[in-house]
């Protein structure tokens, strides 16, 4: 029988779960003026999202590693009517940034609609019991309340992932939840009036730009803050190191802790063919048909970590990232075959340090 608790057995736990103790340690040091409804100030949000150490002695974890100012303008946005709009590349941490926002202003980051091209109106707006409906005929009962009409009650954030998946007519319903702060049902001749601490956190990546633009009016109702793919090799080895020994812990894997010269080397190809040149900036690369993010990278790691835990000696060397590495490149069997072989033979093949992973990749091939 198993000795875990009912939160050591779950894969993932939401951020306001797994980073308890740390919201609990902000709190408690927590003298700045908070919004209404807010569970912590700006100033703790930003220390909750960054990192530092607390006057207490507790140490928070950074959640984003990059520029702080960003966070900042994303924070002040939540404070005013102005929804925000997290927009970059795939993989540029859009959704774990909302989720960390969610789960550190409102203490609930469970408040999701999730953007598809065949979303329809009541995933914004409410649906309807139609058991109760057709029994009872239209009722607040008989009301099923989406996660914004949900948020709009309580004062909350809400999540809308993915925005410019969804289909222009259902984006629109948005206009008038954040203009006029109401959503009204009309089939009960009443409205829902949005409480102090309600506001809308969107997500979008600029691959999807010309699936479903955003209108000028719905655009009008959001502040943007554009999410860089981080800017050098150590600060991307570090966001990769934090999220495997994270995801690590979470799947147990029993396997040794990855060498950071193998992260370093994982994330350096990543930057290479995603920036089209080498590092030295001395010899031009195609680029891949994939994005090549961050979150990609991380895969790869934990891929490498799974094969030499289960068909390994537990430690991770380059014959178990070659196949994560050739997975996330070649995504297209014609183009990026390609490009990934010409990379193995002008670049990984001339680096003394690199032999063992121009091998293993080249077997894979």
């Amino acid at each position: 029988m198993s000795t875990q608790s009912p939160n050591e057995a779950i894969l993932r736990q939401h951020a306001e779960q797994e980073f308890a103790h740390e919201i609990e340690a902000l709190k408690a040091v927590d003298e700045h003026p908070r919004p209404p409804n807010w569970t912590l100030s700006p100033w703790a949000v930003r220390t909750y999202l960054m990192g530092g150490a607390l006057s207490n002695g507790v140490e928070i974890s950074p959640k984003y590693i990059g520029q702080a100012r960003l966070m900042e303008i994303a924070i002040s946005t939540l404070a005013t009517d102005r929804a925000l709009l997290l927009y970059g590349l795939p993989g540029t941490a859009k959704s774990w940034v909302s989720e960390h926002l969610a789960a550190a202003i409102s203490g609930d980051s469970t408040l999701v609609v999730q953007g598809t091209a065949g979303i329809g109106e009541e995933a914004l707006r409410y649906g309807w019991n139609y058991a109760r409906l057709i029994a009872d005929g239209p009722s607040r009962a008989a009301l099923v309340p989406s996660p914004v009409m949900h948020a709009l009650e309580h004062g909350a954030l809400v999540r809308v992932e993915e925005l410019t998946r969804v289909p222009a007519d259902v984006q629109d319903s948005l206009i008038t939840i954040l203009s006029e702060k109401t959503l009204p049902v009309p089939e009960l001749n009443t409205e829902v009036q949005a409480r102090k601490g309600f506001n809308v956190i969107a997500t979008a990546n600029n691959r999807d730009k010309g699936v479903n633009e955003l209108s000028s009016a719905l655009k009008r109702r959001f502040n943007t803050v554009v999410l860089p793919v981080p800017e050098t090799l150590e600060e991307e080895t570090e966001i990769v190191q934090q999220r495997v020994e994270r995801l690590g812990r979470a799947l147990e894997l029993p396997t040794e802790k990855p060498a950071l010269q193998e992260i370093r080397r994982i994330v350096s190809v990543f930057r290479e063919l995603r920036q089209g040149m080498t590092a030295d900036g001395k010899t031009k690369l195609k680029t891949p048909s994939g994005t090549l993010s961050t979150a990609e990278a991380i895969s790869v790691v934990n891929s490498g970590m799974a094969l030499a835990a289960h068909f390994g000696d537990g430690q991770m060397r380059a014959g178990d990232v070659a196949s994560g590495l050739l997975g996330a490149i070649v995504k297209d069997p014609v183009q990026d075959k390609v490009v990934w072989q010409e990379y193995l033979e002008t670049v990984v093949k001339e680096r003394s340090d690199w032999k063992d992973l121009y091998r293993a990749c080249r077997e894979m091939l």
